[in-house]
């Protein structure tokens, strides 16, 4: 699996179905298994009806072994569209969905460890350096802004923000914001620097301004000289 456009598939049927003289979700699991599905998910779920209309709970001991399941994977496009018909096949009492999805991070401690360190990868070029200024006070649905803006960035895989705590400012409003025995101010300076290249800089700046309702964007044109470790160059081959 890399980062990117897949498709989730999501398999519901009851936990007893029969298939060839065992259940029917082992061997769907089995037959995931044998296809190199990236990985798949069987769930057992506590009470549910389907088309028969006849509630399934653990309460009624007689039906406690009938109860719904859901098998759960997410692939590419071509391998769903590869053992889906199988899939098809095999589920003759239950419900198979397909649903468009987006992978935004994929990943495996055991294979980044297997990994042979490689030299580091040096890049240089032209990139855009953003600053943000805010208080250390705002706020972003009920968490800290600085803190909401950082996750936010990481989401749109901008490669570094550094969150800067100042120890004395004003701003627009001319208040003086400073920290001393006497004074312990809850509402410090807060500067967000951000490096990357033009263009995704300009998509985070949208973004950034969007929850940003009282603070400063400043945006410098810089030289940039990234050296980057090999695994993470492995990752961004695979993403």
């Amino acid at each position: 699996m890399t980062r990117g456009a897949a498709k989730k598939v999501t398999i519901y049927l009851n936990e007893d179905t029969p298939f060839h003289g065992g259940t029917l979700y082992e061997a769907i699991l089995e037959f995931l298994l044998h296809k190199g599905v990236a990985g798949a998910t069987a769930t057992r779920c506590m009470a549910g009806f389907g088309g028969h209309h006849r509630m399934h709970t653990p309460k009624i001991e007689l039906l406690a072994e009938h109860l719904p399941v859901r098998v759960e994977f997410v692939e590419t496009a071509e391998k769903v569209e590869e053992i889906l018909p199988t899939l098809y096949d095999m589920v003759n009492d239950g419900l198979i969905e397909v649903q468009d999805t987006t992978v935004i991070k994929v990943a495996d401690r055991d294979r980044q460890a297997a990994q042979p360190k490689r030299p580091h990868e040096r890049r240089q070029g032209p990139a855009t350096l953003m600053r943000i200024f805010l208080g250390e006070a705002d706020k972003w649905h009920g968490e800290p802004l600085y803190d909401a803006i950082v996750k936010k960035l990481r989401l749109m895989d901008i490669a570094g923000a550094t969150v800067s705590r100042g120890i004395l400012g004003y701003g627009a409003k001319g208040h003086t914001h400073k920290q001393s025995f006497l004074h312990l101010s809850r509402d410090m300076p807060v500067m967000i620097a951000v490096v990357d290249t033009p263009e995704k800089i300009q998509a985070a700046t949208g973004a950034v301004e969007e929850m940003l309702e009282d603070g400063l964007i400043v945006l410098s044109g810089v030289e940039a000289i990234r050296l980057v470790h090999s695994l993470r160059a492995a990752e961004a081959a695979d993403g």
